[in-house]
C-alpha cells in the first residue's frame, strides 16, 4: 500500500487509487481508501476498475481475474511480518509459472512496471469460471 501511495504521491500514477487497508496500520496520504469494502462493492469496483492490485491471497487474485483483469499479484512476506510465512510467495510464484493470468511483483521498485503490464495484458481479456466442468468431474468422482 505504501508503495502504491507513493507511486500515487509523485504522478506516477495519474489515475485516481482507491485501497482497501483491511488491518494494515498504514493509511494511504494520496488514495482513497477503507479499511473494508462490502464484497458486491468490491466486486463492482474491480469491475471498473483499470488495474487491480492484490494480494497473493487466491480469493483475491481469482475476483479480479473474475472481473476480467489481469491482477497485479503482491504476495504477503513473512520476513516482513506481513504474514506467518511465504506461502503466498511460493504460491504465486507457482501460479504464475504454471497457470499465468497475473502479474507478480516480488519487489516493489517492480510494481510501475508490473501495473503497466497488467493493463496492457487486461485488455480484451475475458475470465471463464470452471467451476460448473469442476463439479460435474467431482460428482463423477
Amino acid at each position: 500500500m505504501r508503495a502504491v501511495d507513493e507511486l500515487r504521491a509523485d504522478e506516477t500514477i495519474h489515475e485516481p487509487v482507491f485501497v482497501q487497508t483491511g488491518y494494515c496500520t498504514f493509511e494511504p496520504n494520496y488514495c482513497e481508501h477503507s479499511k473494508f469494502v462490502p464484497y458486491k462493492r468490491m466486486k463492482e469496483m474491480m469491475a471498473q476498475a483499470d488495474v487491480v492490485i492484490t494480494h497473493g491471497g487466491p480469493s483475491s487474485f481469482i475476483e479480479a481475474m473474475a472481473a476480467g483483469k489481469v491482477p497485479v499479484v503482491v504476495p504477503r512476506r513473512g520476513d516482513l511480518a506481513e504474514h506467518v510465512n511465504d506461502h503466498q510467495t511460493d504460491f504465486v510464484r507457482i501460479v504464475a509459472e504454471r497457470q499465468g493470468g497475473i502479474v507478480p511483483v516480488y519487489d516493489m521498485t517492480d510494481l510501475s512496471q508490473a501495473i503497466e503490464l497488467a493493463r496492457e495484458l487486461s485488455r480484451g481479456v475475458e475470465f471463464r469460471s470452471h467451476n460448473a466442468e469442476f463439479a460435474r468431474n467431482c460428482v463423477d468422482l
